[in-house]
C-alpha cells in the first residue's frame, strides 16, 4: 500500500448545532462558506453561541483526510503547525490516535480553532481563526523536504492558498520527489477569491483534483458535468462531488457516475473530506477508479450521520469489515 502524505491547516473544530439561519446572518456569515476571521471576532461569535452546546474534533480538510485514511489502515503522515495549548495537545492525541506519523510544529501562538455553525439542513457554516496555522510556511516545508521522498501520494487542501509560496513549494517538492499530487479545492468563497492561482498550481502540478460543485462552478464557471470536463483537462483524475446526487469520476476520456448509499444526515462536515479518505484509500491500491468512488461514497455517507468530522471507533469497524 502506499504512503500517502497531508498538509493543511491544523485546526480543532467547534461544532455547534444552530436551529435557524438568521443566526449566520446576525454574525455576517454567508450560509455554507468559511470565513477567515481573527481572534477577536472568533471569540464575539464563541460568545454569541454560548448558550448552544457544543462538541470539539481534531480537524482541518487535509487532516480530516488523512485521519479517515488512517482508520482504513493507510500508512500517512501530516505536517502542520499547532499551539502548546490544551486544544494543540487535543488535535497531536487525535492524530497518534488515529496511528497518523505527525511532522507537527509547535508555535507560542495559540492552536487554530474553525467554529463550525449547523443548520436544521444539516449544512455547515464555518468561522475559521487560524491561529498557529498560519505559521506553516515556504521554509518549514523546505525543512521537511527529505520526509517527501518517504511517501507516494501528497494531499493538499485548499484552504492553505492564504500563502502562495508555500503551496508552490510544497507542490515542486512533492513533484521533485515522484509524488502524485492531490488537491481538495476548499470552500467556493476560497476558490472565487484565488481562482487564477489554483489554475496555475491545477494545471502545472496536480494529478488528481476533488471539488463540490459549487467549488467547481467557483473554478470553471461552468455546471457539474462540464466543470468535470473541465477540470479532466487539467488533471490526469478530476472529481466533482454533488450532494446527494453522488459524484462524477473522469480521467482519459472515461467518465464515471458514483452514487450514494442510503443514510440519514446530520451534519455533513467532513463529507468531503471522507470522500477523498476513501477515494485515495483506494487509489493506494490501485483499484479501478469505479471503486474508489464507491468508497469515497461509503465514508462520506457515514460521516454525516454524526456531528462532526470524526466517526465513533465502532463504525469504522464495520466499515473496514464490510469493505473486507
Amino acid at each position: 500500500m502506499k504512503k500517502i502524505l497531508g498538509m493543511g491547516n491544523a485546526l480543532v473544530d467547534i461544532m455547534i448545532p444552530i436551529d435557524n439561519e438568521q443566526v449566520l446572518g446576525s454574525l455576517g456569515l454567508p450560509k455554507g462558506s468559511m470565513q477567515l476571521v481573527d481572534k477577536d471576532r472568533s471569540n464575539t461569535v464563541l460568545q454569541a453561541m454560548k448558550d448552544y452546546k457544543k462538541s470539539h474534533s481534531a480537524g482541518g480538510s487535509a487532516a480530516n483526510t488523512i485521519h479517515g485514511l488512517a482508520m482504513m489502515g493507510a500508512p500517512t503522515g501530516y505536517i502542520g503547525v499547532v499551539g502548546e495549548d490544551e486544544l494543540g495537545g487535543f488535535f497531536v492525541r487525535d492524530l497518534i490516535h488515529a496511528g497518523v506519523d505527525p511532522h507537527l510544529i509547535h508555535s507560542d501562538q495559540e492552536t487554530g480553532r474553525a467554529i463550525a455553525l449547523v443548520t436544521p439542513d444539516s449544512e455547515r457554516t464555518f468561522a475559521t481563526f487560524l491561529g498557529a496555522a498560519i505559521e506553516l510556511s515556504e521554509s518549514i516545508v523546505e525543512h521537511h523536504a527529505s520526509l517527501f521522498s518517504g511517501y507516494s501520494i501528497f494531499h493538499i487542501e485548499g484552504y492553505l492558498v492564504q500563502n502562495h509560496d508555500l503551496i508552490r513549494k510544497a507542490v515542486q517538492v512533492a513533484r521533485d520527489n515522484g509524488l502524485t499530487i492531490s488537491i481538495d479545492l476548499a470552500s467556493y468563497n476560497v476558490v472565487e477569491a484565488n481562482r487564477d492561482f489554483l489554475l496555475e498550481i491545477i494545471g502545472g502540478y496536480a494529478d488528481i483534483v476533488f471539488a463540490n460543485e459549487d467549488e467547481a462552478r467557483a473554478l470553471t464557471g461552468k455546471e457539474p458535468e462540464e466543470a468535470l470536463d473541465a477540470i479532466a483537462e487539467m488533471v490526469s483524475i478530476a472529481v466533482v462531488k454533488t450532494g446527494g446526487q453522488g459524484s462524477l469520476v473522469k480521467s482519459a476520456g472515461e467518465r464515471i457516475a458514483i452514487g450514494v448509499i442510503e443514510v440519514t444526515p446530520v451534519d455533513t462536515t467532513g463529507a468531503g473530506d471522507l470522500y477523498a479518505s476513501g477515494f485515495l484509500y483506494g487509489f493506494s491500491l490501485g483499484f479501478p477508479l469505479q471503486r474508489c468512488g464507491e468508497l469515497g461514497a461509503l465514508l462520506a455517507g457515514n460521516v454525516i450521520e454524526f456531528i462532526g468530522s470524526k466517526m465513533p471507533e465502532e463504525r469504522w469497524l464495520a466499515i473496514r469489515g464490510e469493505i473486507g
